[in-house]
């Protein structure tokens, strides 16, 4: 590789994002420039790897490079040393904060770099200002508040220079000091105009952001710490080297009571404790994540996951085990900075930190959970998707039934007489005097020897008790002892219907499927013919119930079509069998006829006035109407009468139907109840709906909260091993970032898809995923790396059998090429371009079309660079109408722009003058195209030697003829 080789690959390094990456190839080609024995380049290749160091999170390599800079700069200086003589003493600074933050390295080596800097920096006729911060700095590290007092003084007093620290870190550290000495609202004035300007700092305005948050929450300003919190943690959250500032999240979120979203930072960068930036910043870290932690442990059985190390296992870990075991790292490393600095300041600091508890008024922090007291459990706390009534969201109504009246069971009734209330009361969903009914039973008789039928209806109405716990094991087991004791009793309906239900039972087991089969068919033709009404009716019931276990939809139709008229005067049962038969129809894709289904059960359910089944009937009813209007109107219906257990469904079904009637922002707010529910019930779900949140805040164009909840889902969704869905997420995750102009994150994001998708059957999305890597990294005019993402696109097309996709792949790759002015490149890309599109000609397919076309003016506008205006004019031949003819006008005005520029070119203006003022003319108004062509159009005419008109157009398009 020549000098020239690697100077390009250094500006492309040069532009990578901080961190592993960049770091990684930093260093191959430090390997590679020190085999060429070019000094220049040495030199300027460490310079750059020690910023790269710094802010990639490995500032401990940067000692080495820039030792081997300082020494390089004084052993022999050359011309080119001078032009990096203001990066060379900058880095003195990062010298000073890295060597504080290793206790192995000597406190008088710190002091040895500040006289040399300070020395330096006389030499050169610099301000001390810097000097005097960075004394102060080290200080204030090791406690010696006197002497920092004196150095901060002076570091305010001296005036600043071009290498003082920039308008945004300097006032952060001022902020730092005079919050640390309990002057809050001075640092928050300090603050203010630093924030009300432009600050392009690598480090701003995170940093200062970070700094703010205590003095924002000490002085009252809540709404500003949480808004600080949010814009700093998003901008902090990717880049291992600002471990430290996160620490200081963390323990924000402690401090306001967001205990959920303290310990989601901390199980989130916990495993970059494996690879610190540095051992304060681990130090740190890990005391505001103990303090976290151990607020958390509060909740029994709480954990957290941890990813796999060298030698440790991926898994759960309880949050107190991890509190001990990051206190002791914390305190460990407090006392060997003490050992170091002979003080006891880094311990009795790590201590507070430890014991950080909520304390003041709660900020609410969370994008996708609402904190609010705990609430009572509904009626059934062992289902794990409930949720007791909230407050009204948004517009939505109140969720849940009133207050049931408390329930009274006869005071003489007999076992059997309160075993058949409980039965009745069961059929007609009154879950409330069900549980009494048994209860007084078991009060009264528990211990009476009671007749084998008596007690095998106990049993079976055991059983229904677990079937509703979702025990289903344990409703099977009762099940068989009733039908038992049934069967010896001689019992022979009761048996039958018990028969029946433990068949549906059984058919929810792949393994048992065939026993409960047959169960629930021999019971209903025996009820069938032995039976009432009701009991006929029941009976074909769960004969379609077990029939919808095994999806065998049309065979439950038609048991249900042999239910009898009214089901047998049951209007509960009746209700019931018509939802049934809806989520048959739905199933079957006969959507009208399980719309007119579930509207007839949601009507039998209002005049029966059971909320159960009128919730149930509002969400079968609204996944069949094709209005999302209509399915939000059901969907508030149930809110108003949903049971605890079935609030959540409710939720996220209006929150969809919200989001597909264009009404997002409503639909975030039922998603956050959604999500809140799931959290308070510790149901898994949570990590699914935070990737519907964040999508819906995406459409509501509130993209920060979109970044944060779906950060969140992908935590969530990798833990579950859902990595489809994670995977999915992390699109939507990438797109968002794209539009916060998190350009970086987002290119992360789409490398690490990239990666997972590398299979075979994948090739399409992975394609696409690089593609998009491509148009983000051109969009950001870092073209010659867009263009190599373009490529491995095109390759991933091709492997895909995608011949359309890879032709445009490659042609945005010549595009990016031709921007990134590596003209061979360009040209090896337009010839690939050209192999494709011969194999394509003569398809009539608009998009074949269309992608002909724009090959066509790509492989021109190369050609034009290369000086070949004659092929790349003969290219043009005929585009602009074949765009016409698929309704591409804009971008046929673009390639007849591209033709009369040519022709100018081409010294042919005659035929270049009547096709630009055609153009012009067909132009929208002020729109881009128009001052290129007016321009283009005005040096024809000046060509053809009419000067008048060329002026009266300049001076009609504002166009100034100096810049010809």
């Amino acid at each position: 590789m020549s000098d020239e080789d690697l100077w390009r690959v250094l500006r492309g390094i040069s532009d990578m994002p901080y961190g592993a990456g960049q770091i990684a190839a930093l260093e191959q080609l430090l390997r590679r420039v020190d085999a060429a024995d070019d000094r220049h380049l040495a030199f300027v290749t460490r310079m750059q790897a020690t910023t790269g160091y710094i802010y990639g999170g490995e500032p401990a390599k940067s000692f080495v490079t820039f030792s081997w800079c300082l020494s390089e700069f004084d052993r022999d200086p050359q011309p080119y040393h001078q032009r990096h003589l203001h990066n060379l003493l900058w880095h003195f600074k990062y010298m000073i904060n890295g060597l504080l933050n290793f206790p192995e390295v000597p406190l008088d080596r710190t002091y040895a770099v500040l006289d040399d800097m300070e020395r330096r920096y006389r030499a050169g006729g610099h301000s001390l200002q810097t000097v005097h911060k960075h004394r102060f700095r080290v200080a204030d590290h090791v406690g010696d508040a006197e002497a920092a007092e004196h150095w901060y003084r002076l570091w305010q007093t001296t005036p600043r220079d071009d290498l003082s620290d920039c308008a945004g870190c300097d006032p952060t550290s001022q902020v730092g000091y005079l919050a640390d000495n309990g002057r809050d609202a001075e640092a928050v004035a300090l603050a203010e105009p630093v924030l009300a300007g432009r600050l392009s700092c690598n480090e701003q305005p995170q940093s200062i952001l970070t700094a703010l948050l205590l003095p924002y929450l000490r002085t009252g300003r809540g709404e500003s710490a949480r808004d600080a919190h949010r814009e700093a943690y998003r901008r902090l959250r990717g880049n291992l080297a600002n471990l430290w500032d996160i620490g200081d999240h963390v323990e924000f979120c402690t401090m306001t009571g967001n205990e959920a979203r303290a310990l989601e930072l901390v199980e989130r960068h916990l495993d970059w404790l494996d690879r610190p930036p540095s051992p304060a910043a681990a130090m740190h870290f890990a005391a505001t994540a103990a303090a976290a932690l151990r607020q958390a442990g509060r909740s029994a059985g709480t954990t957290v996951y941890r990813r796999a190390a060298e030698g440790r296992p991926a898994g759960e870990v309880s949050t107190l085990v991890l509190a001990d075991e990051l206190t002791r790292t914390a305190t460990d490393l407090a006392a060997r900075f003490d050992a170091r600095n002979g003080t006891t300041h880094q311990s009795e600091w790590i201590a507070r930190r430890l014991a950080v508890r909520p304390s003041g008024e709660h900020v609410p922090l969370s994008a996708s959970v609402r904190r609010r007291p705990s609430r009572p459990t509904g009626d059934d706390p062992t289902i794990p998707l409930g949720g007791a009534a909230p407050a009204t969201v948004g517009d939505a109504p109140h969720a849940g039934p009133a207050e049931a009246p408390a329930v009274t069971v006869p005071a003489d009734a007999g076992p059997d007489e309160l075993l058949d209330l409980a039965e009745q009361s069961w059929g007609r969903h009154d879950r409330a005097t069900f549980r009494a009914a048994l209860a007084a039973c078991d009060e009264r008789f528990g211990s009476d020897d009671l007749p084998p039928r008596t007690v095998a209806h106990r049993l079976a109405l055991r059983a229904a008790e677990r079937g509703d716990e979702d025990d289903i094991q344990g409703a099977v087991e009762m099940n068989r002892a009733a039908l038992e004791l049934y069967r010896t009793a001689g019992e022979d309906l009761p048996a039958q219907v018990v028969a029946g239900r433990l068949g549906v039972l059984l058919t929810r087991s792949d393994d048992d499927a065939d026993e409960g089969l047959a169960l629930v068919r021999e019971a209903a033709e025996a009820l069938d013919r032995d039976g009432d009404a009701r009991q006929r009716a029941a009976a074909h019931d769960r004969v379609a119930l077990a029939l919808l276990h095994r999806e065998r939809w049309a065979d439950a139709l038609a048991a249900l079509d042999r239910v009898p008229a009214d089901a047998g005067g049951d209007p509960h049962l009746a209700a019931r069998i018509a939802l049934h038969r809806a989520h048959l129809l739905e199933q079957s894709e006969r959507v009208e006829e399980a719309r007119a289904a579930a509207d007839e059960s949601r009507r039998i359910a209002r005049e029966l006035g059971v909320g159960e089944l009128v919730t149930a009937a509002c969400l079968t009813y609204a996944r069949a109407v094709d209005d999302p209007a209509d399915a939000v109107a059901a969907c508030d219906e149930a809110l108003l009468v949903a049971p605890a257990d079935a609030e959540l469904p409710v939720r996220v079904a209006r929150a969809r139907a919200l989001l597909s009637a264009g009404r997002a922002a409503d639909a975030v707010d039922d998603f956050v109840e959604a999500v809140t529910l799931c959290v308070e019930r510790g149901a898994e779900g949570d990590a699914f709906l935070r990737w519907e949140l964040a999508n819906a805040y995406r459409v509501v164009g509130r993209l920060a909260e979109a970044a944060e909840v779906a950060e969140e889902a992908v935590l969530g969704l990798d833990r579950l091993g859902a990595q489809a869905e994670a995977d999915r997420c992390r699109h939507l995750l990438a797109g968002v970032y794209a539009g916060l102009g998190e350009i970086d994150p987002a290119l992360a994001l789409l490398e690490q898809l990239a990666g997972n998708l590398d299979g075979p059957d994948n090739l399409p999305y992975r394609a696409q995923v690089l593609e998009e890597a491509g148009g983000i990294l051109y969009d950001a005019d870092r073209d010659a790396a867009g263009a190599e993402r373009f490529a491995a696109a095109a390759t991933a097309y091709r492997l895909g059998g995608l011949p359309l996709d890879e032709l445009r792949a490659r042609r945005r790759e010549a595009y990016a090429w031709f921007w990134a002015d590596d003209r061979p490149a360009a040209i090896r890309a337009v010839e690939q371009v050209d192999g494709l599109a011969a194999t394509m000609t003569g398809q009539p397919e608009p998009p074949v079309t269309y992608e002909l076309a724009m090959a066509a003016e790509a492989g021109a506008r190369v050609l034009t660079a290369e000086g070949r205006p004659d092929e790349a004019l003969a290219r043009l031949a005929g585009v602009p109408d074949r765009l016409r003819s698929i309704e591409a006008f804009g971008e046929a005005a673009q390639v007849e722009v591209l033709t009369g520029e040519l022709l100018l070119r081409l010294d042919r203006p005659g035929e270049a003058e009547p096709l630009l003022r055609r153009v012009l003319g067909g132009l929208p108004a002020n729109s881009r195209p128009v001052r290129q062509t007016a321009w283009l159009l005005a040096r024809a005419l000046d060509l053809l030697d009419r000067p008048a008109e060329a002026a009266a157009l300049r001076a009609e398009h504002d166009l100034d003829p100096d810049d010809e």
